[in-house]
């Protein structure tokens, strides 16, 4: 029997892959869970985490960025532009930069990026909420 397959690509490269129980995932309508013998599909994804427990029972958790999944046959394709192990997350550098965005939103200039300035402090908040998942 066919087991449940995840692999998440990054523009770096494989950032996690293997057979696992279940993989939950930060859809953009929402999370969702995938068992073994989902049902195709695809999905956009936003900022969130990914939560997967693996064949042996443990938990990992990966902050990720957004992208898209390719679900199909017991295979679990998650393409993003970031995927961070949550005990790799270095969480000095996520403060840090959620301090530069927040500096960023409270100027009233108009050379500010709100948009770019509000999606990095959601990422640094991502980041920094899954580093507890250490």
């Amino acid at each position: 029997m066919t087991d449940l397959r995840v692999e998440i690509v990054t523009p770096f490269g494989i950032a996690y892959q293997a057979d696992v129980e279940s993989c939950h995932i930060p859809g953009a309508l929402g999370q969702f869970q995938v068992l073994k013998n989902h049902a195709a599909m695809l999905s956009l994804l936003s900022i969130g985490s990914i939560k997967i427990i693996e064949k042996t029972g443990s938990i990992k958790y990966l902050a990720t960025s957004g992208g898209f999944c390719e679900i199909d046959k017991n295979e679990i394709r998650i393409i993003v532009e970031s995927a961070e192990l949550s005990d790799t997350i270095n969480v000095d550098r996520a403060k840090e930069a959620r301090e530069r965005a927040e500096k960023r939103l409270q100027q009233k200039m108009d050379e500010v990026d709100i948009d770019r300035a509000q999606l990095a402090l959601a990422r640094a908040l991502n980041r920094l909420k899954v580093a507890k998942f250490r």
